[in-house]
C-alpha cells in the first residue's frame, strides 16, 4: 500500500472496453498513487503487457477481440509475476471461478465499490514488497541457515534465538530499549519469520501524530466524519487483515486511543470512526517504546490491562555501544541496503574505516549507524569505504572509548589520541596541532613519548 506519494516500480493495467467505467478505475487508482495504463480489450492489453512490465493486471472478463479469461490464461503462461485481478458482471460468477482455477488473484462483481477494488490492489502491492523485502531480509541477516549473521553479540544471538521459537506463534510483542536500537528492524524480522510473512506488514509511530490522525491511521473513519475527507477511509488494523500491525512509540499513544485499541484487541472486531457496521479484526500487533511502561501505568499515562495485551513476550535491546560485535555485519547490511540507489560500485569497508566505527559509541545507536553509512556511500569515491567518507567526529574523536587491555595512563591516552587524530588528517602535522590547540613541536614532543 502506498500511503505516500507514488507506489514506485508498481504498475498496473486495466483491460475494460466500457469507457466510463475504465476511466473511473484509472482515475481513482491514479489518485492512490499507482502508475496505471488502460486498455479498451484484451488485446490491446496484451500488446502492451509484451511491450512493458505490470505487476497487476485489470480485466473485464466480456470483452471484444479477445476475452478476459483468454488474457488470464496468456499472461499466466508467458509472463511470471503478474496478478490478475477478475471484473465479472453479477450473473456470471462462474467465470469468475473459472478465472481463479486458472491462476487470478481474485474477481470482483459489477456494480463495485471503488474503494474494495483499491483495497485488493493495495494487498497485492503489500504482498510484492513483503515479498522482496523478505528475499532480502533473509539474504542480509542469513536466516536460511536459522541464525542471523547479524546477531554476533551473546545479546542479540538470544533475541534471535527466542525469534525463531516463536515463529509459529501468534502472540503479541514488546520491544523495549533506547531510541535507535533497532527495535523496528527487529519487528520486521518477526513478522517475516512468521507464519503470516506473507501477509501485511504496517506500521504507525505513536509519537508523531494528533490524536485525531493516530485513530484515523489505526481505525479509519466514514465519509463525513472528519471534515477534510470527502471519503471513507481506510484503518491499519482493517487494511492489515491477517498481517502485523507495528506501533511505534507506543507509550506516546494518547490515552483515549490507548482505551479504543484495548477494546478492538478484546473483542476482536474495529469499528471506524464515525459509526458504520463493526469490521472483525485479525492482526499480530508489535509494539515499541524507548520508556518504561511500568512507570507509565504508575504515572497514569498507560493502561495497565493494554500493557499486558501487548506484553506477550518482551525484548529489551541494548545499546549498540553493549554489543560492537554487531557493528561490522551491521554496517554490511546497511551498505547492502542503500546501494542500489547510488549506482556506486562499492565492495565493501577500509580495514581502518572498520576500527572507527568499532571505536565509536554510538550515541544514537543503530539508526546513527545507518545514517554514517548511507552519507559514506554518497561520499565515498572508490570501491571501498573509506575513513574519509566517515564523519569528521568520528575520525577525530573516536579516542573516547578505554583501551581494551586496560585504563592507559594520561600519557599513553595523550599520544594514542595525538597518533589518532594525525592518521585522521593524512599525517599534515600542522593541521593535526592546529586541532589539538598546540605547537607543531609540542606534538612532536607527545609523539615521541615512551
Amino acid at each position: 500500500m502506498p500511503p505516500e506519494g507514488r507506489a514506485v516500480n508498481f504498475k498496473i493495467i486495466v483491460a475494460e472496453d466500457e469507457d466510463i467505467t475504465r476511466k473511473h478505475v484509472l482515475n481513482a487508482l491514479k489518485r492512490e498513487g499507482f502508475e496505471v495504463v488502460g486498455a479498451k480489450d484484451g488485446r490491446e492489453a496484451l500488446e502492451r503487457i509484451e511491450q512493458e512490465r505490470f505487476d497487476v493486471l485489470i480485466t473485464d472478463v466480456k470483452m471484444p477481440e479477445m476475452s478476459g479469461i483468454e488474457l488470464l490464461e496468456k499472461v499466466k503462461e508467458n509472463y511470471y509475476g503478474i496478478e490478475v485481478l477478475i471484473i465479472t458482471g453479477f450473473g456470471s460468477i462462474d467465470s469468475a471461478v473459472e478465472a481463479m482455477k486458472k491462476g487470478a488473484y481474485e474477481y470482483i462483481t459489477k456494480p463495485f465499490n471503488l474503494d474494495e477494488l483499491i483495497l485488493k490492489v493495495k494487498h497485492i502491492h503489500e504482498r510484492k514488497n513483503l515479498k522482496r523485502e523478505n528475499v532480502a531480509l533473509k539474504a542480509y541477516f542469513g536466516m536460511n541457515k536459522g541464525v542471523s549473521v547479524i546477531a554476533r553479540s551473546e545479546s542479540m544471538r538470544e533475541i534471535m534465538d527466542t525469534i525463531e521459537r516463536i515463529k509459529d506463534s501468534d502472540c503479541d510483542v514488546l520491544l523495549a530499549g533506547e531510541r535507535g536500537v533497532g527495535k523496528s528492524l527487529l519487528a520486521r524480522i518477526i513478522h517475516h519469520t512468521s507464519k503470516r510473512q506473507g501477509m501485511p506488514f504496517l506500521s504507525v509511530n505513536c509519537a508523531v501524530l494528533t490524536e485525531e490522525l493516530l485513530a484515523g491511521e489505526l481505525f479509519g473513519h466514514e465519509k463525513g466524519s472528519v471534515t477534510s475527507d470527502l471519503k471513507n477511509k481506510w484503518g491499519l488494523l482493517e487494511i492489515a487483515d491477517a498481517g502485523t500491525v507495528f506501533l511505534d512509540e507506543v507509550a506516546e499513544m494518547p490515552y483515549g486511543i490507548q482505551s479504543r485499541l484495548l477494546a478492538a484487541l478484546e473483542n476482536g472486531i474495529v469499528s471506524r470512526t464515525g459509526g458504520g457496521k463493526p469490521i472483525a479484526m485479525n492482526v499480530r500487533l508489535l509494539a515499541a517504546t524507548n520508556k518504561n511502561l511500568k512507570d507509565q501505568i504508575t504515572e497514569g499515562k498507560f493502561i495497565e490491562d493494554l500493557y499486558y495485551r501487548v506484553n506477550g513476550v518482551e525484548f529489551l535491546v541494548p545499546p549498540l555501544r553493549e554489543r560492537r560485535e554487531d557493528i561490522e555485519p551491521l554496517s554490511t547490511h546497511f551498505l547492502l541496503k542503500h546501494l542500489p540507489e547510488s549506482a556506486k560500485d562499492i565492495g565493501g569497508f577500509e580495514k581502518e574505516s572498520l576500527d572507527l566505527l568499532m571505536h565509536y559509541s554510538f550515541p544514537g545507536n543503530v539508526r546513527e549507524l545507518e545514517n554514517i553509512i548511507e552519507r559514506a556511500i554518497i561520499l565515498e569515491k572508490g570501491r571501498l569505504i573509506t575513513p574519509e567518507s566517515l564523519p569528521r567526529s568520528i575520525r577525530i574523536f573516536q579516542i573516547e572509548t578505554f583501551c581494551p587491555q586496560g585504563i592507559m595512563t594520561i600519557d599513553e591516552l595523550t599520544k594514542s589520541y595525538a597518533q589518532r587524530v594525525l592518521e585522521a588528517v593524512g599525517n599534515n602535522k600542522g593541521k593535526a596541532a592546529e586541532l589539538l590547540g598546540i605547537s607543531e613541536i609540542d606534538l612532536w614532543k607527545i609523539l615521541k613519548r615512551k
